[in-house]
């Protein structure tokens, strides 16, 4: 007789699962339990404080106390996670009396389920069972994942999309945040949406190696390439999303760092929104907090910074436009970080320590950072706007103004471009 498994899908959302012991492996199988949508009834006298936090968060039931029998009436599983093979037994004797599968932690051999090696890919979740051995499971299911990820294409078939799934060609539209330059730093959910995309709209800050990817097929709208002013350009996008969209295709809108950071996200959200054109939005790594860690500055370190403000510099401090209050900022002890402030930079600067921000302030200028092209400027509040000019530094480029900018000073950062070095402060 065959001992090998029979595999399924379990659907749990809302169905009782009895996970008893509240220690490292409870920790490890929770979290997939809760998203599945399983109603966690957990049962232990003490909990790892990540376990605890799922309690107090209102996601699981927890019974402080050592398991009972009637803890599994109306179950459709248990998983035992505790190492003493005698309460495990128990368990598994009271799964066996009230045909409930039993997943033991302890021993495999007596389980009546084992938990697959997972791996996860949008919709599709590949399960591998090693035939007993998680060791070899977990191999396969790595070589599998790493198929996967560097797969072109969608994941379904043409067939499949059309035969099954019919909810996959409707239109809709994912802003998807980017990242700060590398094409590295995008989100995995990111990447995947961008690879399953029909259209695809970019900006100019955009890493060219994740558009280098798409499919061949796929409609490439270069936003930085729309004419009219910044009003009119907008309003040209946000009609190409619609349009692609309510014509049954998937558009990801492909923005550089995140796209509610500075990123005019909500326009393009509420433009879909009145269309009735449904919208994911993946936040991306902000260029706010990544140029200046991938230059060795921290934006908050114990003892120097315990704030840190983000603030556009597009709009110079005297405008009648601006929304920004520079004397407030001025006021701060923390780190102030000025995107999109190069061509203000003189103004801002000189408005700062018009309004009491010591000029001896550290400061440092990223440009293009996490790229290959990545430059630093280190300077003071005082010198950096005539110290940038000097240099040469162009957009994009990130600006930090505080103590935090010479925290880490002498520390060597592995991994990070190299920086040539620039007039008035060092690279």
């Amino acid at each position: 007789m065959s001992d090998n498994p029979y595999p399924l899908g379990l659907r749990l959302a809302g169905r009782r699962v009895v996970v008893v012991g509240g220690g490292t492996v409870a920790t490890r199988r929770v979290p997939a339990l809760l998203d599945a949508g399983a109603d966690v009834f957990l049962v232990a006298p003490e909990l790892t404080p990540a376990l605890r936090s799922h309690v107090d968060a209102g996601r699981l039931h927890w019974a402080p106390r050592r398991f009972a029998p009637d803890d599994l009436d109306g179950a459709w599983l248990v998983q035992v996670a505790v190492d003493d093979p005698l309460a495990a037994a128990s368990v598994s004797a009271a799964a066996a009396e009230r045909r409930i599968f039993c997943v033991r932690a302890d021993d495999r051999a007596a389980a009546t389920a084992w938990t697959p090696a997972v791996t996860r890919h949008g919709p599709v979740t590949v399960a591998v069972l090693g035939g007993g051995d998680p060791r070899r499971a977990m191999a396969v299911r790595d070589a599998v994942r790493d198929l996967l990820d560097v797969r072109k294409g969608p994941l379904l078939t043409p067939a499949v999309e059309e035969g099954t799934l019919p909810y996959t060609r409707a239109g809709r539209v994912a802003l998807v945040g980017a990242g700060p330059g590398d094409p590295e730093l995008i989100t995995v959910k990111g990447w995947r949406l961008l690879t399953e995309a029909d259209v695809v709209v970019a900006d100019r800050l955009v890493p060219g190696l994740l558009l280098d990817e798409l499919r061949a097929d796929v409609e490439l709208v270069d936003a930085s390439k729309i004419p009219y002013g910044p009003s009119r350009a907008q309003e040209e996008i946000n009609r190409i999303l619609v349009d692609r969209a309510l014509a049954g295709k998937f558009v990801v809108r492909l923005k550089g760092g995140d796209p509610y950071v500075f990123g005019r996200g909500g326009e393009e959200l509420l433009a879909c929104a009145a269309a009735g054109v449904p919208v994911t939005v993946v936040p991306g790594v902000t260029s706010s907090i990544a140029a200046p860690a991938a230059a060795g500055i921290p934006v908050t370190h114990r003892a120097v910074a315990h704030e840190f403000t983000v603030v556009s510099g597009h709009v110079a401090p005297d405008s009648p436009a601006s929304l920004v209050r520079w004397d407030a900022l001025a006021g701060l002890r923390g780190t102030l970080v000025v995107l999109m402030g190069l061509k203000n930079l003189a103004a801002i600067t000189a408005t700062l320590v018009a309004h009491g921000r010591p000029a001896e302030t550290p400061a440092a200028v990223v440009q293009e950072a996490t790229t290959g092209s990545q430059r630093v400027l280190r300077s003071t509040l005082g010198a950096v706007a005539a110290d940038v000019v000097a240099a040469d530094l162009r957009p994009p480029a990130v600006v930090v103004l505080g103590d935090v900018v010479s925290a880490l000073a002498g520390a060597e950062l592995e991994g990070c471009p190299g920086s040539p070095p620039a007039p008035g402060g060092q690279a």
